[in-house]
């Protein structure tokens, strides 16, 4: 029968035990109250008879421990599998995030249980760093290094939680590092040349034509002018007031002139709130609207030549196909912006600022960047609409 003594020194029961392959030890209960150091050592006295016994598995494990907290805390043992804690955390992200992150937490906690099969219903603190890295290699073959660390960056957010909820007593995604990118994966992302503009135009649709002016002479993203409205425009004073979706950034920029002889040519209509782009708002306000409206403009990319067309393979749903990484899409835009102002002679400063970039430059040299200074910058842009 398991005993308890105290030793000089120390508030806390110790309690004596004997272990499966027959050693007496001694062990401190952590615990002052004599009855609930005696529960503690009864129950370590009986999961040591379990083990003497090959009895001693996990379920056998989580009740002993459980009996032991309770007896302590006055309360259960926090517990929850992996499956259900990872769903339900997953599910809970739709109150905090932007529809299409959350979606993707919610695709990487589906394959990640998938991925650990029989695992996934022990209890989430038995995750364990090899199941973890098992889950990122994977990904990493079907799919990209990039694919993968991103897929493991969600899981340490969401091991995170489990942590500082209590129900594992650590963050075993956290310990474990990123992967390093194949050659074959580090195509440069580059800016568009001028002609390239000209001949991308010339294959666009007219309301594509208005998506590669504005993401060119606004340096923004594809889904934030897809979801532009007239009511964003004030065409009096040449200003396009929106926020940004990702960062939920104010921006607030002077129109260029080859926008603003665009928004010329476009019919407003009476209402406000209709959207610049119709048919590129339906998609881009549908949650998976950013990888459709990349689909098209890959598209357009094929048919100037500029890229070549994607198999089956590589278009299918979700994020578990590889496929072939593009030097230009329409993200190279914000580049090409970017590259035009600074070779205009525009400062780093007003440039980020422009495009919506955090900037050291703005924080350690200016607090606010004119409006006069960033339409100085916009008329130094050359004017692609011109033959």
């Amino acid at each position: 029968m398991a005993f308890l003594r105290r030793f000089p020194r120390s508030p806390y029961w110790f309690a004596g035990f004997t272990l499966p392959d027959g050693r007496r030890v001694q062990r401190s209960t952590k615990q002052s109250n004599r009855k609930k150091a005696q529960s503690v050592a009864d129950a370590w006295e009986k999961a040591a008879k379990l083990g003497a016994e090959k009895r001693f598995g996990e379920a056998q494990a989580r009740r002993v421990v459980g009996e032991i907290y309770e007896t302590v805390n006055n309360e259960p043992l926090p517990s929850k599998t992996a499956r259900e804690f990872l769903t339900d955390w997953a599910e809970g992200r739709k109150n905090d995030t932007a529809p299409r992150t959350q979606q993707a937490y919610a695709q990487v906690v589906r394959d990640f249980v998938i991925c650990i099969g029989e695992r996934a219903d022990r209890d989430i603190s038995q995750v364990s760093r090899s199941d973890v890295a098992k889950y990122r290699d994977l990904v990493a073959k079907r799919t990209s290094i990039a694919t993968a660390n991103k897929s493991l960056k969600y899981l340490r957010v969401a091991l995170g939680a489990a942590w500082k909820d209590g129900l594992s007593q650590d963050n075993v995604a956290a310990k474990l590092d990123t992967l390093k990118r194949r050659s074959d994966e580090r195509a440069e992302r580059r800016p568009f040349t001028i002609d390239e503009l000209k001949t991308l135009l010339s294959h666009a649709s007219p309301e594509w034509r208005g998506l590669i002016l504005f993401g060119l002479y606004t340096g923004q993203r594809l889904k934030d002018l897809a979801r532009l409205t007239w009511s964003n425009l004030d065409l009096v004073k040449g200003e396009l007031r929106f926020v940004t979706g990702k960062t939920g950034r104010r921006m607030h920029l002077p129109l260029a002139a080859p926008l603003v002889q665009h928004l010329g040519t476009m019919k407003a209509g009476d209402n406000p709130t209709a959207p610049l782009f119709p048919s590129s708002a339906i998609i881009a306000n549908n949650a998976a609207g950013d990888s459709r409206l990349s689909q098209q403009f890959h598209a357009i990319l094929v048919d100037a030549g500029m890229a070549k067309e994607r198999s089956k393979k590589e278009t299918g749903k979700g994020r578990s196909r590889r496929r072939t990484v593009n030097a230009i899409s329409f993200h190279s835009l914000r580049h090409t912006a970017t590259s035009l102002l600074k070779n205009a002679g525009v400062s780093e400063a007003i440039a980020m600022d422009i495009i919506g970039h955090d900037s050291k430059a703005i924080s350690r040299h200016y607090t606010h960047i004119d409006e006069v200074a960033k339409r100085a910058a916009f008329d130094k842009l050359p004017d692609i609409t011109s033959a």
